[in-house]
């Protein structure tokens, strides 16, 4: 892949599906995780559909989408649901996908 949006976001749609075997199986616990594997794989999907968006607008409704579904992937992270340095560092590669959306959203609107 050539965007750096589109590789870490693919990257952490691996570890959440990792997340989501983890919290099925070790913690029997299928509420939270059904979530959190939707948003947190929709993220690159949007980011990826955004690429071939038809017009700028279509572009922009995307990662805006992908950046919705980062927020929503962060508060379940925060949840307590995973512990110590994985949670920390799903933590912060989630931050880092959010960071990057809105940077490209600050170029990509039109001022």
């Amino acid at each position: 892949m050539a965007s750096p949006i589109l590789d870490k976001s693919l990257l952490f749609a691996a570890r959440i599906v990792k997340l989501y075997q983890y919290l099925v199986k070790q913690k029997h616990e299928t509420i939270i995780s059904k979530q959190i594997i939707r948003s947190g794989t929709s993220i690159g999907a949007n980011a990826n559909e955004s690429s071939f968006g038809s017009s700028r607008a279509d572009f922009i409704s995307k990662m805006q989408i992908a950046l919705k579904e980062t927020a929503e992937t962060e508060y379940f992270i925060l949840s307590g649901y995973i512990e110590n340095t994985d949670g920390n560092s799903l933590l912060d590669d989630c931050l880092e996908i959010k960071k990057m959306l809105i940077y490209t959203l600050k170029i990509a609107k039109p001022k």
